[in-house]
Formats: structure tokens, C-alpha cells, sequence
């Protein structure tokens, strides 16, 4: 087995905390170590994996931190592992599925899947994850040829907020810091530094006398000073690549092991589990994705590891894992991350394949064209769906999800209009719930809902900035944030080597959900917020004039442009959509439509009902906040 011993330290969960019916957790986190045999058919997937060092046996040998959250009384578990593949290192599943104060710590949250007896599995998968933080991170070997490091080509992009004359060269659009790619020469005439208004906008070239690598080998200064807003990119020669795609044997591997290992060989969960599940979002959404494509979803022998796997807010991009010299955090769309094919393939006749839901929301249609994943190549109709998988477009909600009160700073970047207020872990959960009935049981979850060519909710970008022409403040940015075009990324990129910078082919369609009057998206799982609104909510939000580039979409956020709370205030701001005097008689009646929309909701099994009063609540003190307002922007 390529899972070859497991180094844990047990020690209890949130003090001991009982969580329901499954009782207290404990929490055991170590290391994993893998030897894993690089002439496997399975395995010669991974990119550069014959390319690196062998023990005497002829096996790769490699390293992941792992952590388990399993019940004290393995007998109190519900039998099923939740495999929590971690975003940049850090757990996403908890807090994707939890209720209440976004981000709160793990100990102190809900722990609905720990209520329920799931354990919970988390295992580094990233190259670049630096060493010495509580996040889970990966020791993958490096691919030598003639035991020399290899060298080659590496394009980070960078996005300022605030003026300053140093950056880094690992790309990373959140402020999380990852170990950079070494340059190879600081000196290297043909390492280029461009300045952008747009992502894949014309490249000026800076001249090279006028900035510099620094002696740490991963940042750069310019003299000039990099202006907020402005794009940046950098393409330079690297020296030393890991092998990036070894992350999916980890992932892979360390679920076999918990499956079908004994005790005798070190498993903590020896006979404890039938089922598995995978959870992923944003970057790990997008990883999942790349694991379905690579098929690591069974072990090398064939056998299925992973009944189920839900890929939330991943877009229709893979990651550039697997890639030479990739950087797995790079979230654009001008990636090599981002090709064909976009659709999940047909129902496999030569062995099983794991239950799928995709979940994406407003910000992934406007910003990332997720709509590919569910139309034809020339974007004229819409595509036929495997029986094995569902889509769940989250109508009005933006990537990342959304909470009270109104605010528009995210990180260190400002937005124009207030963040996208809707909270969407409710539909994440009921779809979690219905994915594992479906997984385990066999019990059909609700259709796919989602934009469609076929009945006018799909339509092209320009019927959107019409429709929403007339809305408070600057409106939708002219320009797509990550243009999605046919890159060519050079001869040897179907071996995972890329050349920069890439050959613009053409665009790919782009198509985005239609809005109702009030610019509020009429398909997909309509949220009781969105379908009973006070506000226009929406996945594209322009950057601030104070941190630049206002010309563009603030990452991947969305909006809240509330109504005017009265008919007075209304004609003040000069504003087309009824006002909430002029919708709602009363607090009481807007709570009962919102509760109708939930029950209606929670019937058609996109909604847990134990969480209709949940949503209550929040859509009281949303309206207890917005009446109050006396400008729709910040």
C-alpha cells in the first residue's frame, strides 16, 4: 500500500466538547509517508513523477502532513469519511457547512458534520504551503534530469492595492504567503516584468535596467513603483521544480489507507468506514475538478475510494497542479488551468465513478464562465449532463459567500458598491446532505438547476449590462475580470510544460443568467433572500477608486445595491426599483413571504428544513439593517 506509516499525536477536539449524538472528537495530527511506484499506469499521470529521485526499490518517496477528526467512541461515527481537501492548507468543509458567524474557529463553530459522526479527513496536498504554520502542507520531491534541478518558465501575476515598489513572485491573489519558485539568473536578460490595465490586456514591457530581482531570488523591485490597480506580470526562468502532481496521490492514498487498512498497520479508522466523500472549495474546488479529469478518484488497483465529491465555487478551471512548475494557487482564467474539456465526462462503462455536485454562484458566471461546464463547445445550446452529476448555480450569491452586517472591504481591497450580503452555507448544506443520501443510498437529489440556452435564463454579457444599466452607482465593469480565451500554452503543454507568455486563440462564449426588473438572477437556486428581495444582489463588484484599476471587478465579489427603504428616498436617489415601503406592507409581511420561499425551498429538498428558522432570522436582521440605510453604496 503507497501509504507506508502514519505518525499521529491524539489529543482531544474543542476541550472535549460533545458534538450530539457522536459525542466528543479527538483530533490526531502528524504525518503521513508515501512510497508510491512510478511505473504504475495510474501513477505515470503525474507529471514529472519518472523524473524524480528512487529509493532501492524503485519508489518515489514523499511526505504530507495529515490531520483526523474522528469520534472518541468510533462506534457513535455514521461510518462515513469526509475527505476536506484543504484550501492553500486550511480545512474548508466545517466552515463551508456550518451556520452562524462566518470564519468562526473550528472548536468554537457548529460542527454540524461532527454532530452528524463524520470523520473528517484533511491531508496536505500543495507543494508550496511553507513549512512551519498550522496549515497542511506537502514534501514533494523534485523531478532531476542527470541529477541536475530542472530549470524553466514561470509567469506569476500581481494586482496591487496600496503604492509600493516590492513584490512577490508567487502568485497568490489572497494574503496568504507561499513559497516561491527560486530564480534561476537575478541577472537574466530574458526575464520580463510587463505592466497591464486588464488580465490578458496589451503587455508594456518595463525595461529591464529599471527593475530587479532581489537577492531572496523570489521578489521584485521596481524602481518606478508598482501603480494600485495596474496588473503586473512577471515571466522569469525557475530552477528546482517539485512535482506538483504528487498532491493527488497523497490525497488519493490516504484514503485508501483509512479505508481498507488494518490496525495492525497503523490505521486509527480500521474498520470504522464504508464510505467517503470529497469536499472542496474555491482552489480545492477547482483541484477536485482535476481529480475527476485524472481519474485518481480510485485506488491503483481500480477500486472506487470516493463515493461522492462536491466542488463548490470552483468555476469551470482546473489547477495547474500537475503542471511543471505550477502554481496551484493561480485562480485566473488565463492559466493553464483553465482548457478543455469543461464538461464532466459520460457514465464510465468499464467501472464505477463517484457521485458529483457542482456548486457555483453568480461571481463564477460573470467573472470565470462557468456556464461552460454546462453548454456545447460553440456555446449554441445547451449540453447533456451525465445521470451522475449535478449543477446548483446559487442565484445572487458571490464567491466566498456572503453575511451581515454591510460592509465593502475584503482583505486589504475596497469595493465600490457593499459585499454580496447573501449567506449561501444553507444550499451548500442541503446539497451536502443530499449528496451523501445519493452516495450512500442511492436516494436521487434534486434536478440540476441552472441557467439555460433553451429557456432565455442564459443569455450573452451584453444582455446583462443592459438590464442592469439603470441601477445606483457605476454599474457592471465593461470587461470581464478573467478573459476566457483559447491559450495556447506551447508544444509541450500536453506534457505539462508550459511557455510564456501564452498565444491568444479566441474567446469562448460568454454566457451569464439572466435578470429580472430589479437585476436579481431569475434561474438556478434562488436563495429566500434573492427570490423575496431587499436589494439587488449580484457576482461583480468594481474595485474602489482608492485602491485603482475601478475599471474592473474586485476579484471574485458581488454586490448588494439595496432598495430605497421608502418611496421618498427612492425618487431621492433616482432609482427604478420599488422601494421596500412600496413592496412590503410591513416587517411581518415581508418575514412571511420570506418564510413561504424557504418552506417552498425546503420541499423541493434545496433546503434543510431544520435550517428555515435560521434563514429567518437572518432575513429579520437584514431588514432591520437595510431600512435604516440612507445611500444604496457605501
Amino acid at each position: 500500500m503507497p501509504l507506508r506509516q502514519l505518525d499521529l499525536d491524539r489529543q482531544p477536539f474543542a476541550n472535549g466538547r460533545v458534538f450530539g449524538a457522536a459525542g466528543a472528537y479527538c483530533q490526531l495530527l502528524g504525518t503521513a509517508s508515501f512510497a508510491v511506484d512510478p511505473r504504475h499506469p495510474v501513477n505515470a499521470r503525474i507529471v514529472d513523477l519518472d523524473l524524480a529521485p528512487r529509493d532501492a526499490s524503485g519508489m518515489v518517496r514523499f511526505s504530507a502532513d495529515v490531520r483526523i477528526l474522528m469520534p472518541e467512541d468510533p462506534g457513535r461515527g455514521n461510518r462515513r469519511l469526509v475527505l476536506d481537501v484543504v484550501n492553500r492548507g486550511n480545512p474548508v468543509a466545517i466552515r463551508n457547512t456550518d451556520l452562524g458567524v462566518p470564519r468562526t474557529p473550528e472548536p468554537d463553530s457548529q460542527g454540524w458534520l461532527l454532530q452528524q459522526g463524520y470523520t473528517i479527513v484533511s491531508c496536505g496536498w500543495q507543494h508550496n504551503v511553507p513549512p512551519g504554520t498550522p496549515r497542511l502542507g506537502l514534501r514533494a520531491p523534485e523531478a532531476t534530469r542527470n541529477g541536475e534541478p530542472l530549470t524553466g518558465q514561470v509567469r506569476a501575476i500581481v494586482q496591487v492595492n496600496t503604492p509600493t515598489d516590492r513584490i512577490g513572485v508567487a502568485d497568490e491573489p489572497s494574503p496568504v504567503e507561499h513559497v516561491a519558485y527560486p530564480v534561476a539568473d537575478l541577472a537574466s536578460p530574458n526575464d520580463t516584468l510587463a505592466e497591464l490595465d486588464y488580465p490578458l490586456g496589451p503587455r508594456r514591457l518595463i525595461p529591464r535596467e529599471r527593475w530587479r530581482f532581489d537577492a531572496d531570488r523570489s521578489h521584485v523591485t521596481f524602481d518606478d513603483g508598482f501603480v494600485p490597480g495596474k496588473i503586473y506580470e512577471v515571466i522569469y526562468t525557475a530552477r528546482g521544480a517539485p512535482v506538483t502532481g504528487i498532491g493527488f496521490l497523497a490525497l488519493r492514498d490516504t484514503v485508501a489507507f483509512l479505508r481498507s487498512a488494518s490496525a495492525s498497520d497503523g490505521n486509527p479508522c480500521a474498520g470504522t468506514l464504508d464510505f467517503a466523500i470529497a469536499f472542496g472549495g474555491s482552489q480545492t474546488g477547482r483541484l477536485l475538478r482535476h481529480l475527476l479529469y485524472l481519474g485518481m478518484y480510485a485506488d491503483e488497483d481500480g477500486q472506487l475510494l470516493l463515493d461522492g465529491v462536491l466542488a463548490l465555487i470552483a468555476g469551470p478551471l482546473r489547477t495547474e497542479a500537475n503542471w511543471r512548475f505550477g502554481q496551484p494557487s493561480f485562480i485566473g482564467s488565463d492559466s493553464p488551468g483553465f482548457a478543455p474539456p469543461f464538461l464532466d465526462e459520460p457514465v464510465p462503462a468499464d467501472g464505477p465513478r463517484p457521485k458529483v455536485i457542482h456548486i457555483n454562484t453568480s461571481a463564477e458566471y460573470v467573472n470565470l464562465d462557468v456556464a461552460l461546464i454546462h453548454t456545447t463547445a460553440d456555446g449554441q445550446a445547451d449540453a447533456d449532463i451525465p445521470d451522475d452529476v449535478r449543477i446548483y448555480h446559487l442565484a445572487g450569491t458571490h464567491h466566498g459567500g456572503g453575511a451581515l452586517p454591510l460592509d465593502n472591504r475584503v482583505f486589504s481591497s475596497v469595493a465600490t458598491y457593499y459585499n454580496n450580503s447573501i449567506d449561501y452555507r444553507p444550499l451548500v448544506r442541503a446539497a451536502f446532505a443530499n449528496l451523501d443520501a445519493w452516495a450512500t443510498r442511492n436516494v436521487v437529489p434534486p434536478p440540476s438547476a441552472y441557467p439555460r440556452l433553451s429557456d432565455g435564463t442564459l443569455v450573452p454579457r451584453a444582455a446583462l449590462v443592459s438590464s442592469v444599466a439603470e441601477l445606483p452607482g457605476p454599474g457592471i465593469p465593461p470587461r470581464r475580470l478573467y478573459p476566457t480565451q483559447h491559450l495556447d500554452y506551447g508544444p509541450d503543454a500536453a506534457h505539462g510544460i508550459a511557455s510564456f507568455p501564452a498565444v491568444d486563440g479566441g474567446s469562448y462564449p460568454d454566457g451569464v443568467p439572466a435578470v429580472d426588473t430589479d437585476g436579481n438572477e431569475r434561474s438556478g437556486v434562488r436563495h429566500p433572500d434573492v427570490a423575496v428581495p431587499l436589494a439587488t444582489y449580484t457576482g461583480w463588484n468594481p474595485r474602489h477608486p482608492s485602491i485603482g484599476g475601478s475599471m474592473m471587478n474586485l476579484l471574485l465579489n458581488g454586490a448588494t445595491i439595496p432598495f430605497a427603504p421608502t418611496r421618498a428616498l427612492r425618487a431621492a436617489w433616482r432609482d427604478p426599483r420599488p422601494s421596500i415601503e412600496e413592496r412590503y406592507p410591513s416587517r411581518e409581511s415581508y418575514l412571511s413571504q420570506v418564510r413561504a420561499a424557504a418552506t417552498s425551498l425546503a420541499a423541493a429538498r434545496y433546503l434543510l428544513e431544520s435550517d428555515i428558522d435560521e434563514i429567518l432570522a437572518t432575513s429579520a436582521r437584514r431588514c432591520d439593517e437595510f431600512i435604516q440605510l440612507q445611500s444604496p453604496l457605501p
